[in-house]
């Protein structure tokens, strides 16, 4: 079976035993920051696990893509190197949300592999492990599965605490977690390898092809296992493993899915494909990236992207070491969605904007890449020992952008490694980036978690009444709030949005008999809306019914920015082309911003199409038609999904201006389009490779920017003595003066330093067989002393020269060396030397360097001490 049969096989099977086919979530996991990235089938339906979210299914089936390359859960450094480990593969999972549980799950499992209807594999080849203390599973699977005893392998915590077992899972240090029982395929004697839980375990011969994962408890902070609401299961099998048991192959780099991305690999590289490592790589990281990109994710210093081009510099590294030529990467695409896309729709939709967002970062790598590794091979040759140190890995870094783990690759190869906690040392940039990432590693259980649903009655009005089912004060549920405590407010109704798809959240009042909680943001937890603030008189009780009062004003400036909003994304994909996709919203009552896939800045001439198209529609006032159907209907219609948004069994699609904009949305909008009175834009910049970002105002806030530019065109009409219809010419003129009497100050410069030069010429001395002049110029700028070190050499004919002079409250040098002594005497040595004396940094040329710093106190000591540098050549 091919690898795509299998993936339809395991989904339709499970659908014929009750189970909802659900679509794989995205990589980036909706509103849990636990999470680095989706890396488990479970992810999506955690707050099932807990009893936070009710859906409309009990059963549910998927195939979760999944990543592996960051954070607690990271494969990167096994890739290529190994059989089975990926940074991307696909999760075929089963889950039961409090429906069946073991005995089920077990036949389930047992009746998909062995059946001759489904995958048919013999009962003998596989064994089966159980948590140690699971006498319930190990009974179902003996006594009524049928399974030897001698192929049933009982695991304890064999990883050195309570619950640290190969056979009791857990997502992270917290959350939804319980013992689990595998099921392994052997190979066969002919492959080396023990079964489960023996000395010879890592070996080939028995590979888990299935996991029963029974969630039984919630793993607080401190360790203690608290039963969940409801016994469940989670249920994993890789969809590259199983398809290697089944193609009748010992590495899942042989099945079909990865022959043809090695194939595509092989011919971007122009190498041959023999099942290297390094074209093992290749092909694995085409598909983490391509995916992450896919779901929003983009190349950057921090956080996600920074994992995102470690990654791709990875793969870049490797097809270089096959022999690559330019850029590679990007030309694999198109083999990956001709593989997956059939499954994975998205990879089609935007297969361009993957293929660009790769070249582009492969352009920049391939810029530092070659001087990098002969900086590295220059100090590996000078490398007294066995580990390079922790220094030359953070230069490569902070100076080439080398990725630490590609140092690492290139140090194994070596058979070196590399001082990490010297690196760790000189890596203080690189430690603010590392904070900026540790969200992922919360507490889950630190969130605020209300089993409570709250109905939003928002979309009528801003005023209503609810009852206060949940309050919490610092993370705990208390019975009261009192004046001047701080707390979170759970009512069973509210007309407060909560922060969500890009619109922030209500802010207003909760009021009831001189008791009055401002409410300064209002969130989500599960279906729960959480109201964040505090209590400005009286006291707030558990049970009480309320007056809740949202600041109309706010949230009519917001749902003005919103709808706008949807109307500059519409405009963009006129304007720019099919390609743009949303990458990220903010939407408040000040502004809005819109970030976007693009690869350009937007010209002028097309800022202002945009913004004529956004007014047309505001212009001709047309009504904004909302309706309440499901994701197939809404999709039916044309409506696009807003990225972060996380859509239930039912959506609101948002059509304005008769189709001019169809898209799926849960905030809060303006009856017509004519509310939005004027949009204006502010701003258009670059926020990262292939995503631009506009910045823009609406209503009075747009009034408001008219009004302040008139009051500055008038401001700046009376500083040139002229009216608003002759400011440009006073300005052009003014301008064309500006340039004139720049090229008189420059001639005059030049002149100056023409005289300066024959008196300073006298000064030079004999440093040995060499004449050499040193000397402090202050008030010139780097180009003016360039110009004067020609002049010296030129006079001088054969001479060292340094000049130095403090300039705009810096230090700045310049270094010439004529020709017949740069080879003893090298200007961008001796101006590097220099310039780290001053605080500062510099280089160049053997015969022409400059530099600066910052430490003008010890220029006159750095200048004395450049001529005994010279003497010392």
């Amino acid at each position: 079976m091919k690898s795509a049969e299998i993936r339809e096989a395991f989904l339709r099977f499970f659908e014929e035993k009750g189970h909802s086919r659900v679509a794989s979530s995205s990589l980036i996991p909706a509103n849990d920051p636990t999470l680095l990235f989706t890396n488990a089938g479970m992810n999506q339906f955690k707050d099932c696990f807990l009893g936070l979210e009710k859906r409309a299914y009990t059963r549910a089936t998927s195939s979760q893509k999944c990543v592996r390359a960051g954070g607690k859960h990271n494969d990167l450094e096994n890739v290529g190197y190994t059989a089975r480990h990926h940074t991307f593969f696909e999760m075929l999972g089963n889950f039961s949300f409090g429906d069946y549980f073991k005995r089920d799950a077990i036949h389930y499992a047992w009746e998909f592999l062995t059946s001759s209807q489904w995958l048919g594999l013999p009962q003998e080849k596989l064994w089966v492990t159980v948590y140690a203390s699971d006498d319930e599973a190990y009974d179902i699977w003996t006594k009524e599965v049928g399974v030897p005893a001698e192929r049933m392998v009982r695991i304890g915590d064999n990883k050195g605490a309570p619950y640290a077992s190969d056979n009791f899972w857990a997502m992270g240090d917290t959350g939804p977690c319980g013992p689990c029982t595998e099921i392994f395929f052997d190979h066969g004697a002919d492959i080396w390898g023990g079964p489960p839980g023996s000395p010879e375990e890592d070996g080939d011969r028995y590979i888990e092809i299935w996991n029963n994962v029974f969630m039984q408890f919630n793993r607080t902070a401190d360790g203690v296992m608290h039963l969940l609401p409801a016994p469940s299961v989670d249920t994993g099998m890789g969809l590259e493993r199983i398809s290697a048991v089944l193609q009748h192959v010992h590495s899942n780099y042989e099945i079909d899915l990865f022959q043809s991305l090695l194939e595509a690999s092989a011919k971007a590289i122009g190498c041959d494909q023999d099942n290297a490592a390094s074209l093992k790589v290749v092909a694995d990281h085409i598909r983490s990236c391509s995916f992450l990109i896919a779901d929003g994710v983009l190349p950057s210093n921090e956080g996600r992207g920074y994992v995102l081009r470690r990654i791709i510099r990875r793969a870049c590294r490797h097809g270089n070491k096959l022999g690559a030529k330019g850029v590679f990467f990007h030309q694999i695409v198109a083999a990956l969605v001709a593989e997956m896309g059939a499954a994975f729709p998205e990879l089609k939709t935007q297969q361009a904007h993957i293929e660009r967002v790769l070249k582009t970062e492969e352009e920049q790598f391939a810029k530092t890449l070659d001087q990098g590794l002969k900086i590295l091979e220059q100090d590996l040759a000078e490398l007294q020992g066995s580990e390079i140190p922790g220094e030359v890995v953070f230069k490569l870094y902070d100076t080439y952008g080398f990725p630490v783990d590609l140092t690492g690759d290139i140090a194994r190869e070596r058979e070196l490694t590399i001082d990490e906690a010297g690196f760790e040392a000189a890596m203080d940039a690189q430690r603010e980036r590392a904070r900026s990432a540790s969200q992922f590693g919360l507490d889950y259980n630190s969130l605020v978690k209300v089993d409570a649903e709250t109905r939003f009655q928002g979309y009528a009005g801003t005023q209503g009444q609810g009852s206060v089912v949940g309050l919490y004060c610092d993370g705990q549920a208390v019975e009261q709030l009192k004046e001047g405590e701080s707390g979170v407010v759970v009512l069973d109704q509210t007309p407060f949005y909560a922060e969500s798809g890009g619109q922030v959240g209500d802010t207003g009042y909760l009021e009831f008999d001189g008791m009055r909680f401002e409410v300064s943001d209002t969130t989500k937890a599960g279906n729960a809306h959480l109201h964040h603030g505090k209590v400005l008189q009286g006291v707030l009780t558990s049970g009480a019914t309320v007056e809740a009062r949202v600041d109309d004003s706010v949230r009519q400036a917001t749902a003005l920015n919103h709808s706008a909003t949807h109307l500059l994304h519409a405009a963009l994909r006129q304007v720019l082309g099919d390609h743009v996709q949303q990458k990220g919203s903010l939407v408040d009552s000040q502004r809005l911003r819109f970030d976007f896939s693009h690869y350009e800045a937007i010209k002028p001439e097309q800022l202002r199409e945009l913004e004529n198209l956004v007014n047309e529609q505001i212009r001709q006032n047309s009504a904004v038609d909302i309706e309440v159907t499901d994701i197939e209907t809404a999709k039916e219609k044309g409506a696009m999904a807003l990225f972060g948004e996380k859509y239930g069994d039912e959506v609101r699609v948002l059509t304005m201006g008769g189709g001019f904009s169809v898209e799926l949305c849960g905030g809060t909008h303006v009856q017509r389009t004519g509310d939005i009175g004027l949009f204006k834009i502010l701003a258009e910049s670059g926020i990262a490779s292939g995503v631009r970002r506009i910045e823009a105002v609406t209503g009075q806030g747009a009034l408001a920017f008219v009004a302040q530019t008139e009051e500055r065109l008038r401001e700046a009409a009376q500083l040139v003595k002229g009216g608003r219809d002759t400011l440009i010419d006073k300005l052009s003129a003014l301008v064309e003066r500006t340039r004139q009497l720049e090229k008189d100050v420059e001639q005059l410069k030049a002149k100056a330093a023409s005289a300066a030069g024959s008196d300073m010429a006298a000064e030079a001395q004999q440093v040995g067989e060499r004449t050499v002049l040193v000397k402090r110029v202050d008030g010139m700028d780097g180009k003016g002393l360039m110009a004067l070190v020609d002049q010296l050499k030129n006079k001088l004919g054969s001479a060292a020269i340094l000049l130095g002079g403090e300039a705009d409250g810096k230090v700045v040098l310049v270094a010439g060396v004529t020709k017949d002594l740069s080879g003893q005497v090298k200007a961008g040595d001796w101006i590097r030397t220099t310039a780290q004396a001053v605080g500062g940094k510099g280089g160049g040329r053997p015969d022409m360097a400059q530099g600066g710093g910052t430490d003008i106190a010890a220029l006159d000591q750095a200048l004395k001490d450049a001529v005994n540098w010279v003497g010392q050549q």
